[in-house]
């Protein structure tokens, strides 16, 4: 999409629905797209990362453009994000979370090379500085007023709104972080049989990556914290989406979804307008209270699109959500699950046949259940943990048969390796941290910051 496209005037809901379509593409096209989030910090006391200062996030994103093939991108004077020529551009979580979201690439070897080479260059950067990540899917040690925000206008408008609908999206804002792969679709009916298949079986990547069992120093009864501050984020915009599984589920079905939605902002000329709370479809209409007689963008339909956060989002590609932050070996294992369950289609359909009777109910409960149980929820007696061993069976049948090989010869499937551990020894990385809590660490989250940074 061109950027004259995206800035012509839409006056038709078509247009939207287009856009979603658009990223239809054949198989032979097919890309992933690996994103994940890390906590910073200060060695000496653990304290997460203020923007400004001699340690500091803007000191590494300064760091990383002046000593590697970054190019700063600005926002009231003052360093935001940072793009390379690959279409990888690192940028700022709310809380000051460091987001790598990678190019889009062929291959799990390459999101690996990228992730690795990108940790060596934040390591080279942060070391000097005494400054170090951690890779976690909540903050476990610092409360949410300790976080210092970022300077960035649209995260203004989304703290002051989040505060009117629900009480754990500063939370989720400030103190969460993700991994998430980014995958493609060839036609509408392929989306939508990945986007249900995904959606259904969401909650199984949940507790095999969960890891954020501790809030402001303690256990705080969950295995992925992350997972449940979603249930009291924002409902008109998270969730587990039921209209996905009706039969009329298509581009439109989603457009219609996210004109109600309620907006966020408008970004114009550097500025982000406050229009949180408005209608899509009145923008679409010439009647934004905050644009009055102005008609959207697609840019603006584009950034509405990201302002919704259920646990498969659909752009011009599906999103899987539902994994909180690890360790490197995780972040690699998490775009083989879902390449080699999406990009396959006899693994596509088995994984489809384990969730296909399941009553939206019971597609809910299990979402609800998760956080706390992870491996132990049960849908109709079958545990996740066998799901789950399942899931990893086919997916590595899937990525053998996509044949995507390194330089020694080797598939994708050694990805699978981390959730493997997991699901045989039903010993989620949360669990893990929980027993050492309350053994060697002698009720201590201190040395999470040593023995599991990056």
């Amino acid at each position: 999409m061109t950027t004259s496209a995206n800035t012509r005037h839409v006056e038709s809901r078509d247009e939207l629905v287009g856009y979603l379509a658009s990223g239809c593409k054949p198989e032979s096209n097919w890309k992933l797209g690996t994103e994940h989030e890390k906590f910073g910090y200060t060695l000496d006391d653990l304290r997460p990362l203020p923007y400004a200062g001699e340690r500091s996030i803007h000191a590494i994103l300064t760091g990383m453009a002046e000593r590697y093939d970054w190019r700063p991108v600005m926002e009231g004077g003052q360093p935001i994000a940072l793009i390379d020529d690959s279409g990888a551009s690192i940028t700022l979580e709310p809380g000051g979370q460091l987001e790598l979201s990678g190019a889009l690439l062929d291959s799990i070897h390459q999101t690996c090379t990228e992730v690795n080479t990108h940790l060596r260059q934040v390591r080279a950067v942060s070391e000097p500085l005494e400054i170090a990540f951690l890779g976690m899917g909540f903050q476990p040690k610092w409360r949410r007023e300790d976080m210092q925000w970022m300077p960035k206008a649209r995260y203004r408008i989304m703290r002051e709104y989040m505060q009117k609908v629900g009480s754990l999206g500063q939370d989720m804002m400030a103190r969460t972080c993700t991994v998430q792969v980014n995958l493609d679709f060839s036609s509408e009916a392929d989306m939508v049989h990945k986007f249900r298949t995904s959606l259904a079986l969401q909650p199984v990547a949940t507790a095999l990556f969960a890891n954020s069992p501790f809030t402001d120093g303690q256990p705080n009864g969950y295995l992925s914290y992350r997972s449940h501050v979603w249930e009291d984020t924002d409902p008109d915009r998270t969730g587990m989406l039921p209209f996905v599984f009706d039969g009329d589920m298509g581009f439109e079905r989603y457009t219609d979804y996210m004109l109600d939605v309620p907006m966020y902002f408008v970004y114009r000329d550097g500025d982000y307008i406050d229009a949180a709370g408005q209608s899509f479809r009145d923008f679409l209409a010439g009647r934004l209270p905050a644009l009055p007689g102005e008609l959207p963008t697609l840019k603006d339909w584009e950034d509405h699109l990201t302002t919704a956060f259920p646990e498969v989002r659909l752009k011009r590609y599906l999103e899987m959500r539902g994994a909180d932050g690890g360790p490197w070996g995780r972040l690699c294992a998490l775009p083989a699950l879902w390449a080699g369950l999406l990009y396959h289609q006899p693994s596509l359909d088995a994984a489809w046949d384990i969730a296909r009777d399941w009553s939206m109910e019971e597609r809910i409960r299990l979402r609800a259940e998760v956080p706390r149980l992870g491996l132990r929820a049960e849908v109709r007696g079958r545990s996740v943990r066998d799901m789950a061993r399942e899931l990893i069976e086919l997916a590595r049948k899937g990525l053998a048969a996509r044949g995507r090989l390194n330089a020694a010869g080797d598939n994708e499937t050694g990805f699978l390796s981390p959730l493997q551990e997991v699901a045989e020894t039903g010993v989620t990385p949360a669990e893990r941290k929980l027993a050492l809590y309350h053994g060697a660490w002698n009720g201590s989250v201190d040395p999470v910051f040593t023995e599991c940074a990056y």
